[in-house]
């Protein structure tokens, strides 16, 4: 008996699994959108913001791409890696989707900016750790968590000051 993992069918290559991924990354995002849509033009309206704020017609798009790269990122590590090997680093990319989630959850459905800052804290760790255990797998796919990663650790800093000029 072998002890050298196996790669899975063919089936796993497939477009139909990179569409889900993305599926699943955009409803994680359309969630986090819908929450964020009731606070935008009400309460994040009334904040005190720092100058690098960009302006809130940036925030959509940008994320929406991200969520598509991340998405594919996660999705070339699944079919990349033999099931064994991917179990850690895909659920490293679930828990910090979760996360991600609830950063939108608390900072705009729950308007706490200085509770989402502990959140994003824990969301920066994990989007490292999944990026590092991605370029353990699949090169390409860990590069391309990079601007997700770069994205994160801006939005924590805007989140910071959010927090402290409020």
């Amino acid at each position: 008996m072998s002890t050298l993992p196996t790669m899975d069918p063919p089936a796993r290559r497939g477009l139909l699994p990179a569409a889900a991924s993305i599926a699943i990354a955009l409803a994680v995002g359309a969630v986090g959108g819908f929450a964020t849509h009731s606070s935008v033009g009400s309460w994040y309206a009334t904040l005190a913001k720092p100058s690098f704020n960009p302006p809130n017609a940036v925030f959509g798009p940008v994320w929406t791409m991200l969520y598509v790269l991340m998405a594919l990122a996660a999705w070339r590590v699944w079919r990349t890696g033999p099931r064994k090997a991917v179990g850690l680093p895909l659920g490293l990319y679930a828990a910090q989707l979760a996360l991600n989630l609830a950063w939108s959850l608390i900072f705009f459905g729950l308007r706490q900016p200085g509770l989402a800052l502990a959140d994003i804290a824990a969301l920066m760790a994990l989007v490292i750790a999944t990026t590092i255990a991605f370029l353990r797998i699949d090169r390409p796919a860990g590069l391309i968590m990079i601007p997700y990663a770069a994205w994160v650790a801006f939005a924590s800093a805007l989140n910071f000051e959010i927090w402290r000029l409020n």
